[in-house]
């Protein structure tokens, strides 16, 4: 006889029921699920993987500003933390990001739109750049990512944004418009920022690495 696993709730339920998981304070069996629930929902997940990519370039410049006045495209703030399963930054960390131009180009004979990133103590990051363009090998904008950190294993990820126009307003629908995009949690969020006659779009991108 084949036995059916059981749910991560079922599981939680058989605990409460023979008093393995029990409450300070008397609460309902329905109520001290959800709490426990919460609890594990924000518990980060893994980042997910995508491509590498054919343009990275070793070498790269520890920077956080890649952009340079006069440079075309719109101003954007990419910030966030480099941390593990617990939700701790990870010592020794390091984040290469590179991305096209505004018009979809990558340097390759230089370093622009290439940069080292250390993270804080905290595990923050933060750089300053130009929103990438769409070039003609690849469907949607995008910001390439590879993150090392001691103990842990080598990240490559890739940043893509909500406002592209590939998505047509509905990512949760379109973002397999892209075929290198196989995760939803990779298109962000984009938020603008109006600064006295200025404007600047920030996302956020948590970065969360598997022990090696």
């Amino acid at each position: 006889m084949r036995f059916r696993p059981l749910t991560r709730r079922e599981i939680l339920e058989n605990c409460i029921v023979r008093g393995l998981l029990v409450a300070s304070i008397p609460l309902s069996q329905a109520k001290l699920l959800a709490f426990w629930q919460q609890g594990e929902a924000h518990t980060p997940k893994l980042t997910p993987e995508n491509e590498m990519g054919p343009f990275f370039k070793k070498g790269a410049p520890e920077a956080a500003m890649l952009r340079v006045p006069g440079d075309a495209g719109f101003p954007l703030r990419v910030s966030g933390k480099i941390i593990n399963t617990r939700g701790e930054p990870i010592e020794g960390a390091h984040a290469e990001v590179w991305q096209a131009d505004h018009h979809g180009l990558y340097d390759l004979k230089g370093y622009r739109y290439r940069a080292k990133l250390t993270p804080s103590a905290a595990g923050a990051y933060a750089f300053e750049t130009v929103m990438p363009g769409h070039y003609p090998d690849r469907v949607c904008q995008h910001i390439h990512y590879m993150v090392t950190a001691p103990g842990h294993k080598t990240l490559v990820t890739q940043l893509y944004f909500a406002t592209d126009s590939v998505f047509a307003g509905d990512p949760d629908r379109n973002y397999t418009r892209d075929p290198l995009i196989d995760n939803r949690e990779l298109v962000r969020p984009v938020t603008l920022v109006e600064q006295a006659e200025s404007a600047h779009a920030e996302v956020m991108f948590e970065l969360c690495l598997q022990k090696a």
